[in-house]
């Protein structure tokens, strides 16, 4: 009889481009765009406009973006993601732990088809996305629901969302805490969310109420005062109605009344990756320097050792 753990962790993010190019960007993009949970257009209007004008347009510049946050080692989100799950493992020595991308490799689906050619027989899924959404959660649900009818017997466990967890929220103030001891405070602390459009959140996303109970729970870890921090959405997409304050302008109108120095944290993001490097730390950063504030990122918890002990408590205290 096999020794090997029957338990697995497989935690999963978003996915990136393997390398900083226009054709593996446009790869990446087609992938991710054409998920429905993503884009709720019709295929039929959506494909042409995608393929037409969105893929040959965004590819190349999103790669120059790339480039700028590429580390020696690869994409930062693949790096980092890496690195917890290192981390996780030495957490969870009596489980097998891997991590899957739910666009771009590692696949999904083969890394559970991986597991149970290793005679794993139960696996705990944990997306890295604190707060839930039907956007991002619900489209890794989507794909295991799918392999789960293929595979009826292999027992799947899903972690939801963690974006009130004590030991969660414990784990992001202290990474602030222990970036002003080292640095200084500002006079302000934003938290920066990824955005989703407003339609959707209208039709029942919890996001945008998970994303309020992180920040505040959060805050409150800080025992920071209602006029020390603040909270928007960033990463808004196309014409609609995002939800709002989008982080940016409201960055902007803190410079515009006084406010010279600000830290902002992104606790939506497990790991940094383009959108907290290049459009956070990089993009808004300039943008502020220009309106004459002083604005720091704070990283996220990336590979941390408090990060994966947090994450390891959430796996092992699934029931099973």
């Amino acid at each position: 009889m096999s020794d090997a753990p029957i338990t697995a962790l497989l935690a999963v993010n978003l996915g990136t481009p393997e390398t900083p190019t226009a054709p593996a960007v446009r790869r990446y993009l087609a992938e991710f765009l054409s998920d429905p949970r993503v884009v709720s257009i019709p295929a039929l209007l959506w494909k042409p406009l995608l393929y037409g004008v969105i893929l040959p347009l965004r590819s190349s510049r999103s790669a120059a973006k790339y480039a700028q946050v590429w580390l020696p080692e690869g994409s930062p989100l693949a790096v980092y993601t890496q690195r917890l799950t290192a981390r996780l493992q030495q957490e969870l020595p009596h489980w097998r732990v891997r991590y899957a991308m739910r666009y771009g490799q590692p696949a999904l689906d083969n890394a559970l088809d991986a597991l149970v050619a290793e005679g794993i027989r139960r696996i705990v899924v944990l997306p890295l996305y604190p707060q839930y959404s039907t956007t991002t959660t619900a489209s890794i649900e989507d794909r295991l629901a799918r392999w789960q009818a293929r595979n009826p017997s292999i027992t799947l466990q899903t972690i939801r969302d963690y974006a009130t967890d004590p030991a969660w929220v414990a784990t992001v103030a202290g990474s602030i805490r222990d970036y002003w001891q080292q640095h200084g405070r500002a006079e302000k602390l934003v938290f920066s969310f990824h955005g989703i459009p407003q339609r959707v959140a209208n039709n029942g996303d919890p996001y945008p109420q998970q994303c309020q109970a992180s920040a505040h729970a959060i805050a409150a870890a800080l025992e920071l005062q209602p006029h020390e921090w603040a909270m928007g959405y960033q990463s808004r997409f196309g014409r609609e109605q995002w939800l709002q304050p989008y982080a940016e302008p409201m960055l902007w109108e803190l410079a515009a009344a006084g406010v010279r120095h600000i830290d902002v944290a992104c606790p939506g993001f497990a790991t940094d990756c383009l959108e907290t490097l290049e459009e956070v730390a990089m993009g808004f950063t300039e943008t502020l320097a220009e309106r004459g504030a002083q604005m720091r990122y704070i990283p996220c918890l990336n590979d941390a050792p408090a990060h994966a002990r947090a994450l390891a408590r959430l796996a092992a205290a699934q029931p099973g």
